[in-house]
């Protein structure tokens, strides 16, 4: 097969019955889990904290990183929510992947969703590993069918497929503080007419250690501590697309060479000291939607896994708002 352009996609002609089939599914999971009572997301159920955050746009940018929220040496509010990725709740201590989605308010012009075009919202959904554990749509319809399914079916599809398990157990860590991790997109986004990862990297002096008898919830105490007695520093930066090749924009299950194109720093994310461990908190932000498809049109996400959630996180959405019986509404400002 002929190599892409940079920042070309490549849409497999079954690629349609593969979204609607994950969608069917995480539909039905998160369903099954509320089992009539509150209705939760189908990965990242548990939150650790929501926090109030600045995204402070770099002076001086080169003009090739002026892009969209990029354009101007901006601050933006944010909101940031830390979470778990399992679909369960589950004790902190466990192996798992940890979330960092990023929420840009008052973030002007015309975003991509229908029905959104006017919201003022810019997301950035990023996890503690640099690549996915599935080569593309089908290949994840499969994980999850195999995950959801039978252990037998589980037992099957493990059992032939050891790169997905290779990557699940490189990826799936125990972490200390998730405000001392480096998280990536691992999916690729368009910079204006590029294509780029994210990554957010910590700024912090001694890492936290693990304790030694960790409570279920030591993650989110981990943050509300570090929070209470000072803020936490990230550097946000991109990682331009320069070899079709080696950095493929359609297998997220290759992590792009730093040493073929470094990751430039185009923000810093300060969050603020504060009190993140009210119940308040918790309920607006389980209530909160994030979607890398919150996003302006110089940001739009690029390959199947996020063709994928265009369609899948939308509709978990409104599912589970409209059980919930809450609006769903993106925010203008970071009080709740």
């Amino acid at each position: 097969m002929p190599i892409p352009a940079l920042a070309e996609e490549t849409i497999p002609p079954d690629e349609a019955r593969h979204i609607e089939s994950l969608c069917q599914q995480l539909s039905q999971k998160v369903v099954d889990d509320a089992a009539g009572g509150r209705m939760h997301r189908d990965v990242h159920v548990k939150m650790h904290c929501l926090v109030k955050a600045e995204f402070i746009v770099e002076p001086n940018l080169p003009e090739a990183f002026r892009i969209g929220v990029f354009s101007e040496p901006v601050t933006y509010r944010a909101l940031i929510r830390f979470s778990n990725s399992d679909g369960s709740i589950k004790p902190d201590k466990r192996r798992d992947i940890r979330g960092m989605a990023i929420k840009l308010l008052q973030v002007p012009g015309e975003k991509i969703l229908k029905g959104e075009e006017h919201e003022q919202t810019q997301d950035f959904i990023l996890i503690s590993c640099p690549v996915f554990p599935a080569a593309d749509v089908k290949k994840f319809d499969a994980v999850v069918k195999a995950i959801l399914g039978s252990v037998w079916a589980k037992l099957r599809f493990f059992l032939t497929n050891p790169r997905v398990v290779w990557i699940l157990i490189k990826t799936m860590r125990k972490f200390a503080n998730p405000l001392q991790i480096r998280y990536f997109s691992t999916t690729p986004y368009l910079f204006g007419t590029d294509a780029v990862k994210y990554s957010a990297t910590p700024l912090f002096i001694k890492p936290d250690k693990m304790p030694v008898a960790p409570s279920d919830d030591f993650l989110r105490l981990a943050i509300a501590n570090q929070l209470k007695n000072g803020e936490a520093v990230f550097d946000f930066s991109v990682q331009l697309q320069t070899d079709a090749e080696a950095m493929p924009i359609e297998d997220p299950r290759v992590e792009w060479p730093e040493s073929r194109s470094a990751f430039h720093k185009v923000a810093t994310i300060r969050i603020l000291q504060q009190d993140c461990d009210s119940n308040r908190q918790a309920i607006y932000g389980d209530n909160l939607s994030f979607s890398p498809w919150h996003s302006l049109h110089q940001h739009r996400p690029l390959g199947g896994i996020n063709r994928a959630r265009k369609v899948i996180y939308q509709a978990i959405s409104k599912l589970r708002h409209s059980n919930n019986r809450e609006p769903r509404t993106e925010p203008t400002d970071w009080e709740w």
